[in-house]
């Protein structure tokens, strides 16, 4: 009885260990492929303030971007 539920209490926390590593992993994947801002969205931001941005700006701007993901 108390084997029982020692084993199903095991598997809860080892598929809830296994499952946040494998959806991590599948997401930074995700990422990566599809970035969530490109350097077209940072020009339209910039614009949208009322500023012209250079290639150098665009090019800092993604970096931070990068730095954070």
């Amino acid at each position: 009885m108390l084997i029982d539920i020692l084993q199903v209490l095991f598997g809860f926390i080892l598929g809830a260990v296994l499952g946040f590593f494998i959806s991590r992993k599948l997401m930074t994947k995700y990422l990566k492929k599809n970035p969530p801002i490109n350097e077209e969205m940072i020009r339209t931001l910039m614009s949208g303030m009322g500023r012209t941005p250079t290639q150098k700006q665009v090019n800092q701007m993604m970096k931070q971007m990068q730095k954070y993901m």
